[in-house]
């Protein structure tokens, strides 16, 4: 009788199908008509290609052509690297931490996961005042500590680390989350096993925590690479238009730049394809290196 509910596949259709249709009308559509749109001469937001341009590939030697391209792909590398380390590296620290402590883990949770639902565009606001020349809350700390030249957090050289330390800090919270959520599907009879063996609490985070978290931190870097393709609002907001000198864009922002500001809309598109090259590519490179297992 079981098996019989299985043959029938008619139902599973039904609910298939709108789902199917959600994604072709609002995902592959839009992208198509973007690749399309990339070969057409686009002036205004809004508007419809009117004829091909000339030739019909000058977008892309454009885009190759274009020192600021290359500094945004440079830029979001940079910050693929960062948000590896600096957010899933703090993320497994924090959340194995948190699951060898006693008392406190739900405030904890709390805590390290409330940035995340604090507006992106907010925050950028807020540390835009933390970095400020002149009475920002870093220079004022300093000064107390004895320094007397001040900083400029947002000049050249230095603009990056201002512009990535809020993107790092805001999201090491929703790996904290998912990475303590894999730690409590670790069975608690694993590590009274390993006490018993004689284990240390260091010991069994080494070779049990550490080892069956694998597949959730491959998870997580996935996510987190893909993630730094997309990052736009926090750092438009505190860096708009590249500022300084356009040595701060990513491709998402550098995207937007053209699309909004310059109204240079077919390049805009051209430089949408280029990051969903470069998000399909980065994530089959972190999928191949860090590979699931089977436990």
């Amino acid at each position: 009788m079981g098996a019989n509910i299985y043959r029938n596949k008619k139902p599973a259709f039904v609910f298939l199908v709108p789902a199917f249709v959600f994604m072709v009308v609002f995902l592959y559509y839009p992208f198509i008509k973007n690749v399309i749109n990339s070969f057409m001469e686009i002036k205004s937001l809004g508007a419809a290609g009117t004829r091909f341009n000339t030739p019909w590939y000058s977008n892309y030697v454009e885009m190759f052509q274009d020192q600021n391209v290359w500094t945004a792909v440079k830029n979001t590398i940079l910050m693929m690297i960062v948000t590896l380390v600096g957010q899933v590296g703090i993320a497994v620290i924090l959340a194995l931490m948190v699951d060898n402590i006693g008392r406190g883990r739900q405030f904890f949770r709390t805590v390290f996961f409330f940035p995340i639902v604090i507006s992106a565009t907010a925050l950028g606001l807020m540390f835009n005042l933390v970095f400020l020349y002149d009475k920002g809350m870093v220079n004022q700390f300093l000064e107390t500590l004895g320094k007397q030249n001040l900083t400029d957090w947002k000049a050249e050289g230095i603009a990056l680390f201002t512009m990535m330390l809020p993107v790092m800090w805001q999201y090491v919270g929703f790996y904290f989350v998912i990475l303590v959520t894999g730690l409590n599907n670790i069975s608690d009879e694993l590590y009274e096993a390993a006490r018993i063996d004689g284990a240390t609490r260091l010991q069994s985070v080494r070779y049990l925590s550490i080892p069956l978290l694998h597949n959730v931190i491959c998870t997580c870097s996935v996510l987190a690479v893909t993630g730094a393709l997309k990052v736009f609002d926090l750092p438009w907001v505190m860096f708009p238009k590249g500022m300084p000198l356009k040595t701060t864009f990513l491709t998402g922002t550098y995207m937007y730049y053209h699309t909004m500001e310059t109204k240079n809309v077919d390049y805009g598109a051209a430089l949408a394809v280029l990051i969903v090259v470069l998000g399909i590519v980065l994530s089959k490179i972190v999928n191949w290196i860090f590979r699931e297992k089977d436990y």
